[in-house]
């Protein structure tokens, strides 16, 4: 991997740096105490010719990581931004090559009395639908020699090329006592994960085999004209090869699990599917937590629920509270908006800085009801005025939980780029078009969601922290 590098004479220059002088020179405003001076914009900050310390957090140091912490840059910027430009020099790193492992299917049992047994009794599997597998060689019992010196069998599924040949096997544990062994043998492609290729155009998209066989059980008709790839994981790569092999398949219909990994993992997979020019995608979501439990369900046993995911719970109402905001923005705000968002900005960070987390949101979503008023206003002057539940709705279909991971902490930079950018489009000289006006606004309504999602992961994560808390307050009180 490629990183840069930074001579000896670069980095006693970038230390040496007076930090009052450069401060100064980016127009930040110091409060003179005796021979230190104080920020500003954040009071327990003092500054001394080249050192800094923050008496909130009892943390200081030298120009480069006063940089690194204020303006949010990495390494090389701060040293770049401390030298007037000056870069390092790139170089690249001896790469380490692994050996490639090389790829063999786990040894036959003789028999499959377990694996029918754990597939037709546990997981309730229809005996034609694993039939039909164990006959075209993508399933069979395993006998695998243990540590202990006792024989191990594991269910193996099988995935072959398109040459027929094993590429991939998958191994589930069929011991009760064991239920979380699942595991992709070593060398396999991912290419070449679990499958069944049919004639029609569908290819239908799962997490794991014992989900594909669980949903064929509950959906037994003509199934074997049809498509279906088993991911073992959430990658894409299988879903890709059956597209790739089969140009037949028009339609894709994702059917992963119904919780919180499931969900991002669908959020993912649409975006590289439409990507790969894809346009007719569905999702089909399992009533319960996954296709086995709907399977339980439905032979009326006890079935673990579905999850919905944490950010897609709070996003309705933390948007409806944007929206709302939205109605409250001043006419001079809007006609202000190069001055209020970046001082808004510069709250944003101080207050993470100092982990005050509730504030930082407040912050955030004062940022996004402006960004979103000038969506409206954008709008409006289009001819195309909206109200305020169908800004919500709008605002609120941006939210995508896969897209939203970044920690809090590390959002300055990004928000800030992308504010400026806004700023400069929308104030770009010139007659505009229909077309250039409405991605002006549509480039404020993506402004409104990025702040908005700082609210949503915060109250997600603060939903998640009480659902914990009550989960373990029911382990106590069962004890």
């Amino acid at each position: 991997m490629p990183y840069i590098e930074f001579t000896d004479s670069q980095k006693q220059r970038a230390a040496a740096v007076d930090l009052e002088a450069f401060l100064l020179s980016r127009g930040e405003r110091l409060l003179r105490e005796g021979r230190e001076s104080r920020l500003a914009s954040d009071h327990s900050v003092t500054i001394r010719g080249n050192e800094w310390f923050d008496h909130a957090t009892k943390e200081g140091g030298g120009p480069v990581t006063f940089v690194q912490k204020f303006y949010g840059l990495s390494y090389p910027e701060a040293m770049s931004c401390l030298l007037n430009g000056e870069q390092g020099e790139i170089r690249t790193a001896p790469s380490k090559q692994k050996e490639k492992k090389e790829f063999h299917l786990p040894p036959k049992n003789d028999t499959m009395r377990r694996l029918y047994a754990y597939l037709l009794k546990q997981r309730l599997i229809s005996r034609n639908v694993l039939d039909a597998f164990v006959h075209a060689r993508l399933i069979y019992e395993s006998r695998e020699p243990s540590k202990g010196g006792n024989d191990y069998h594991n269910a193996v599924f099988v995935g072959l090329d398109e040459h027929d040949v094993p590429r991939h096997a998958h191994k589930r544990s069929l011991y009760s006592t064991d239920p979380g062994l699942k595991r992709n043998v070593g060398g396999c492609d991912p290419r070449y994960s679990f499958h069944h290729t049919g004639s029609s155009d569908r290819l239908y998209v799962f997490e794991a085999p014992v989900d594909l066989l669980s949903f064929l059980t509950l959906y037994q008709k003509e199934w074997q004209v049809h498509n279906y790839a088993a991911l073992c994981g959430t990658s894409e790569h299988a879903m890709l090869w059956m597209l790739e092999q089969n140009p037949n398949i028009h339609n894709v219909l994702l059917c992963l699990d119904h919780d919180e990994a499931g969900i991002e993992a669908i959020g993912r997979l649409t975006e590289i599917l439409r990507g790969h020019g894809y346009s007719c995608i569905s999702v089909l979501q399992p009533e319960n937590k996954d296709w086995n439990e709907d399977l339980k369900a439905a032979h009326g046993l006890p079935a673990l629920p579905a999850e919905e995911h944490p950010q897609l719970i709070v996003a309705p109402d933390v948007c409806q509270f944007i929206a709302e905001k939205c109605e409250e923005v001043k006419p001079e705000s809007l006609g202000s908006l190069e001055k209020e968002l970046p001082r808004l900005l510069l709250f944003f960070q101080n207050h993470v800085q100092h982990d005050e987390i509730g504030k930082a949101t407040l912050r955030a979503d004062e940022a996004a009801a402006l960004a979103l008023a000038a969506y409206r206003r954008e709008l409006r002057q289009l001819g195309a005025p909206i109200e305020t539940p169908d800004l919500r709705d709008r605002l609120c279909a941006k939210i995508l939980p896969h897209q939203n991971h970044a920690s809090l902490k590390s959002r300055h930079r990004e928000l800030s780029a992308k504010t400026q950018a806004v700023l400069k489009q929308s104030a770009s000289p010139g007659i505009r078009s229909a077309e250039a006006k409405q991605q002006i606004a549509e480039a404020w309504l993506d402004l409104a969601a990025d702040f908005t999602k700082v609210s949503v992961k915060y109250e997600a994560e603060e939903l998640k922290k009480w659902q914990k808390q009550q989960q373990e307050s029911k382990q106590v009180m069962t004890m």
